[in-house]
C-alpha cells in the first residue's frame, strides 16, 4: 500500500506538470496575439519554474535504490583535534538538521556527547519522511565521508588557521519488511550514565546503552529516553540498520567490482572541504561542485551537493 501510494503521487506531479505546461503554452500563445508583452514574460515565468520542477523530478525518479526511501540516520564523530573537531561536529550536525527542517522531514535526536569546552564529540539523530517530504536516505546517502574545516579558530588567541576533520555516516533505518537476525550471543551491551543536556535526570541512573556487534565491531548507542528498556529498543533499531547498510554497501562494491569508480565513500575518505579562511569556499571533491557563500551551505544549502552526488552515483 505504502508503495502504491508512493507511485500514486508520483504519477500526480507528472500530470499536473503536464497540464501546467499546456496552460503555460496556452498563455504564451494568447500573449503572442495580442501583442501583450506582460503575459508572455508570465508565460515564460512559469515555463521557467516548470524547468525547475522537471529537474526535481527527474532527480526524484533517480531515488530508486532498495532503501532510498527509508528513514534515515545520521552519525557525527569528531576527528581529532579536541575542541576545535568538536565544534566543527557541532557545525555539521546542525547543517544536516537545518536542512531536513526546511525540506520539511521530521528530526529525532537519538545521542549527543558533549565536548569538554565546546561543541561535540559525537551525535546521532534520525531523518524521517513527512508529508512531501520523502527519499531521506536516497537523498542523504552520499554525505558519509569524512568532512574538512580550514577556519581562524575562535579558540586560539593567536588567531591562527587550524584545520579539523569531522566524520558522517549516513544509514538507513530498518522497516519490518527487512528481517535482520542478530543472536544475544553476538552482542555485549553496556550501561552507563548519560552525559550533556538533559535535565534533573542525567548522571543519575544508568539509563544510556551501548551494544557492540562483536562479528562486526559496530557500534550503536542510544541515551535520548529515560528508560533503559526503550533505549535498548532505539539501540538495537540502530544496529539492524548499521548492519542493513554494511550489506548493501557489500552489494553494491561487488556490483561495480569490475570498474573502479570516482564516488565510493567512508571513513577515512574526505569527500568535502568547506574553507573560511583567507576566502570562502566551500567544494565537493567527488563532484567538484563548488560555492562560494560558505556560511550559506552551513546554514543547511547543501542541494547543490546532493543532486551532484546523486546524478554521478547514477552514472556510475
Amino acid at each position: 500500500m505504502r508503495e502504491r501510494e508512493q507511485l500514486s503521487q508520483a504519477l500526480g506531479r507528472v500530470q499536473k506538470i503536464d497540464q501546467d505546461l499546456k496552460d503555460a503554452l496556452d498563455l504564451l500563445e494568447l500573449g503572442e496575439m495580442e501583442e501583450d508583452r506582460d503575459v508572455v514574460e508570465a508565460a515564460e515565468s512559469d515555463i521557467e519554474s516548470l524547468h525547475k520542477r522537471v529537474e526535481r523530478l527527474r532527480l526524484e525518479t533517480l531515488l530508486s535504490g532498495e532503501a532510498d526511501n527509508n528513514n534515515c540516520f545520521i552519525e557525527v564523530h569528531a576527528g581529532a583535534g579536541g575542541t576545535e573537531a568538536q565544534d566543527w561536529a557541532l557545525m555539521l550536525a546542525r547543517m544536516y538538521s537545518r536542512w531536513a527542517e526546511a525540506k520539511g522531514y521530521k528530526i529525532e535526536w537519538i545521542e549527543e556527547s558533549a565536548g569538554e569546552e565546546a561543541g561535540i564529540k559525537s551525535a546521532t539523530f534520525k531523518v524521517s519522511s513527512h508529508k512531501d517530504a520523502d527519499h531521506p536516505y536516497g537523498w542523504l546517502k552520499g554525505e558519509s565521508g569524512v568532512h574538512r574545516l580550514v577556519r581562524i579558530s575562535p579558540f586560539d588567541s593567536n588567531a591562527r588557521r587550524h584545520t579539523s576533520f569531522a566524520s558522517v555516516w549516513v544509514y538507513p533505518e530498518v522497516d519490518e519488511s527487512i528481517d535482520i537476525q542478530i543472536e544475544d550471543k553476538d552482542l555485549r551491551v553496556d550501561t552507563y550514565r548519560a552525559s550533556g543536556a538533559g535535565g534533573q535526570h542525567v548522571n543519575k541512573t544508568d539509563s544510556a546503552i551501548r551494544i557492540t556487534h562483536l562479528p562486526t565491531g559496530v557500534v550503536v548507542q542510544c541515551q535520548n529516553d529515560r528508560s533503559q528498556h526503550r533505549n535498548r529498543a532505539q539501540a538495537m533499531s540502530m544496529l539492524k540498520a548499521r548492519l542493513y547498510e554494511l550489506e548493501l554497501k557489500k552489494r553494491a562494491e561487488a556490483a561495480q567490482a569490475s570498474e573502479a569508480t570516482k564516488s565510493e565513500i567512508g571513513w577515512g575518505h574526505q569527500i568535502r572541504s568547506y574553507v573560511l579562511h583567507p576566502y570562502q569556499m566551500v567544494k565537493d571533491l567527488r563532484t567538484n561542485v563548488e560555492k562560494g557563500n560558505a556560511h550559506g551551505v552551513l546554514e543547511g544549502d547543501i542541494d547543490a551537493f546532493l543532486e551532484a552526488t546523486l546524478a554521478q552515483h547514477i552514472n556510475h
